[in-house]
């Protein structure tokens, strides 16, 4: 209770000073962290958590589905129809380039390591979260077209990388045996992702069905499709977990599915799930205070701070500029989408949960990896939001001729 009372209290604070705080860069997931490093730091802190348990195992896994659940729905449709070439060369270019860029750079920094943690290091560093840098998407500075470019590509990133992840996850726990079956374990993840695919699908169109006719009719109030629409995510993950099938890709598909149907209910009517995965990548945010501590209590290899650095800063870009060569749109604007792709939750839940699943020998690297990835961000993405804004807003700077849409080729 005391952990809750503490995490509450922080939050309302700095829900009290949250507009001065922003004009330093002070996000709540920035004040969060702050609060958790200072509340459990020490031989004897005020604190302590247990995260190496089943229960902080399921936690992170309902975050996620959740946080999946909530991206899907509320990507907008008319801005993947209107710039579905852009997205096509994001996601099926630009974001698979990553993945190997990063397990290239990991292949480079970290030779001793098997391949397949060089696979989940780049699983964990790769997916973006727009939380911490939450400002840029909603500052009017820098062109709309951009910003929700960069909403949706956030929203649609990690749902993409989520099999992928557990793919690696996968392959790594089967190197506990002496006699490694890869095949299996791929073959494996194979049906977990199609029982995955046929649950999200059948949750998310039917229960958007159901509630879209019951709004139709009367039926139903507000506040019960509020709660109708949480309940969607969980019945996806729960029934997917129970076939077999891999949670997250369950609830990131119900997502999608279900998208259509807001159109015909309430505005609100995902609201209470949007509240609800803020407080709790808040929590996960306080949490990864202590796991700051935890890897800064050892030695830091020069290898982990490169590693990160250039995850979140080249690994991304060259692989972005490369995509969008030839689509017509200005450089400023490519390193813009390139330069501006933030790290955050999904990289702590992942990271936590390859923590929890593969052998214990490689719990060190991929937690320091994480941490130092996600900080590095934090720093970079935090403190270049305002400048560029700045830039985009300043007469005959480089957001002078955004208005003159250049269309992108395919």
């Amino acid at each position: 209770m005391l952990a809750a009372a503490v995490i509450a209290g922080i939050l309302f604070v700095w829900s009290l000073l949250a507009h001065r705080l922003s004009r330093w860069s002070i996000t709540a997931p920035i004040a969060m962290i702050g609060a958790g490093v200072a509340m459990t730091a020490g031989s004897d802190p005020p604190l302590r958590f247990d995260l190496d348990t089943e229960v902080f195992e399921h936690a992170v896994e309902v975050i996620l589905a959740l946080l999946l659940f909530v991206d899907a729905v509320e990507v907008p449709g008319s801005v993947i129809r209107r710039e579905r070439r852009l997205f096509v060369r994001l996601l099926a270019a630009a974001l698979p380039l990553t993945l190997f860029a990063a397990f290239l750079t990991g292949y480079l920094l970290f030779p001793d390591q098997p391949e397949w943690l060089l696979a989940v290091l780049a699983a964990v560093v790769v997916p973006l979260d727009l939380a911490p840098t939450a400002a840029v998407v909603r500052d009017r500075r820098i062109p709309s077209r951009l910003r929700d470019v960069l909403n949706v590509e956030g929203g649609l990133n990690d749902g993409i990388v989520s099999p992928v992840f557990l793919l690696c996850i996968a392959i790594g726990v089967e190197s506990r045996g002496a006699h490694a079956d890869y095949l299996d374990a791929l073959l494996t993840a194979v049906v977990a992702s199609a029982w995955a695919l046929a649950t999200g699908v059948a949750v998310g169109w039917t229960s958007g069905w159901l509630l879209r006719t019951s709004w139709a009719h009367g039926w139903t109030s507000p506040t019960a499709v509020r709660l109708g629409v949480l309940a969607v995510p969980v019945v996806a993950y729960a029934f997917s977990v129970a076939a077999g099938g891999n949670g997250f890709v369950a609830s990131f598909v119900a997502g999608i599915c279900f998208a259509p149907a807001m159109r015909h209910l309430p505005e609100t009517a995902v609201e209470m799930t949007e509240d609800l995965v803020t407080l709790m990548t808040l929590a996960l945010w306080f949490l990864f205070g202590q796991i700051v501590n935890s890897v800064f209590a050892h030695d830091l290899q020069v290898a982990v701070f490169l590693y990160a650095l250039l995850a979140v800063t080249l690994v991304r870009m060259v692989p972005v500029l490369l995509a969008l060569a030839g689509t017509g749109m200005r450089p400023a604007d490519k390193l813009f989408l390139g330069w501006m792709g933030p790290r955050g939750v999904t990289s702590i839940v992942f990271g936590s949960l390859a923590i929890i699943d593969v052998p214990e020998r490689y719990d060190d690297v991929i937690a320091k990896v994480m941490v130092m990835t996600v900080l590095v961000s934090i720093v970079l993405h935090g403190l270049s939001s305002e400048p560029i804004a700045r830039l985009y807003a300043r007469p005959g700077g480089i957001g002078g001729p955004w208005r003159r849409r250049t269309p992108v080729s395919s």
